[in-house]
């Protein structure tokens, strides 16, 4: 995790983003947390766990990270002991946000695929063991990056800012770590979700042939089927949030793998077109982090009128009170 970038494009973006992902993901939060939207409980206990998750990406990300660093540059968040778990957090954050996508994806996959095992797997229970599974070992994971980094200078015997190791790049240990953690995330779960997107595409599409075929010869108004109705707004939701997990990462992947196939891990400065390079990834791998709250807002009805209804309240409060 490179140093915050300077200048006034990402200090606007950065700060744009804090102001916008922050309050989307709570309200997110409390909307998905009260069990109105018409969405089970399964799916609820993953959709809120990711809205927790990414709100925590942006918490350590860019308000505890970038904009102390744009804004505000010699901070006690740049103490090198701060910076280093803050470092580590942030990869804990965002690894438990991104395979809980994975964890999301794979539970719609038994739910439309596997009818055999969906009664047991699909289950609230299920749902709440797999998404603590997945933040205790996306917090177990990211301990090494909290012993990765050294000071730039000391002052008055005080450690300040973080700088990786040059062991990083030298030990057998490490180089491995670091393969497996990029590997891991994002991308074995950027091709997991490909994947059960590929098979349950192929499965909707067979089984929508099989049962269009079936209402032809039993019902010859042809009158709209409730269950490829039920099916299609789940497969939207699912089909927008990992689609849009795909678009935004794709970049932050491409530049995993141009750095491991360099030999040049130096930066000469901001304008440095590596430094762009990477810092367009990271830009557009946290804004994965609050698109969730529009995509529901666009696909799911129940969604948009709780999201009114909040909306509103302070409106309707302030007009009683006149």
């Amino acid at each position: 995790m490179h140093s915050p970038p300077r200048g006034p494009i990402y200090a606007i973006y950065y700060t744009a983003l804090a102001v916008i992902a922050v309050p989307v993901n709570f309200v997110a939060i409390v909307i998905l947390s009260r069990g109105q939207c018409g969405l089970s409980r399964c799916i609820t206990r993953y959709l809120v766990s990711m809205a927790v998750t990414d709100l925590l990406v942006i918490v350590t990300a860019v308000l505890l990270n970038r904009i102390p660093g744009i804004y505000f540059p010699g901070s006690f968040m740049s103490i090198t002991p701060v910076c280093s778990l803050n470092i580590t957090l942030i990869h804990a954050s965002r690894d438990s946000s991104v395979w809980l996508t994975v964890a999301f994806t794979f539970d719609r996959f038994v739910a439309i695929c596997c009818q055999k095992i969906k009664t047991k797997y699909c289950t609230e229970k299920t749902a709440a063991f797999i998404v603590g599974m997945v933040c205790s070992l996306g917090c177990l994971k990211s301990i090494p990056w909290y012993f990765i980094h050294e000071p730039i200078y000391i002052i008055k015997n005080t450690p300040w800012y973080c700088r990786v190791k040059s062991i990083r790049y030298t030990s057998v240990v490490w180089t491995i770590f670091d393969w497996s953690d990029r590997l891991l995330t994002p991308c074995l779960a950027f091709l997991l979700i490909l994947l059960l997107n590929i098979l349950t595409v192929r499965h909707i599409l067979a089984a929508n042939r099989a049962r269009r075929r079936l209402r032809v010869q039993k019902d010859k108004d042809n009158q709209r089927d409730p269950e490829m109705e039920s099916r299609r707004k789940s497969i939207v939701l699912l089909f927008a949030v990992s689609g849009c997990f795909i678009l935004l990462w794709m970049v932050y992947v491409a530049q995993f793998l141009y750095e491991r196939f360099t030999s040049d891990h130096k930066i000469k400065g901001f304008n440095d077109p590596r430094f762009i390079f990477i810092e367009s990834a990271n830009m557009l791998q946290l804004l994965s982090c609050c698109t969730n709250t529009f995509i529901y807002a666009v696909t799911q009805s129940k969604f948009r009128e709780q999201l009114t209804a909040i909306v509103q309240y302070p409106l309707k409060l302030i007009t009683s009170l006149r």
